[in-house]
């Protein structure tokens, strides 16, 4: 499996692909970041077309087991952010 890109080899390639300037594709970048965080933090979502769809979804409070002492433990509702992959993504994977 190949490493995942750093944030600079990403802006590199975000530059090089917007025929830009490293310093733009950064503030761009990190625009993008901006929006999508205040978005699902909020409780919304947001679709990144051909990417997929990021969101928050609610946890019910629920028993959990502690893995060391195998002791169940209350577990309070929580929040966890998802991503749903686009089949277009899924599919030019599997090609």
């Amino acid at each position: 499996m190949a490493k995942p890109l750093t944030k600079t080899q990403l802006v590199a390639a975000l530059a090089d692909e917007m025929d830009s300037d490293k310093k733009s594709a950064t503030s761009a970048l990190d625009a993008i970041i901006s929006v999508i965080t205040k978005e699902v933090s909020g409780g919304g979502a947001v679709t990144l077309p051909g990417v997929g769809k990021i969101y928050c979804r609610e946890r019910p409070a629920r028993m959990v087991r502690n893995p060391a002492t195998g002791e169940q433990i209350h577990k309070e509702a929580d929040k966890v952010v998802k991503m749903t992959i686009a089949k277009a993504l899924k599919d030019s994977v599997n090609d």
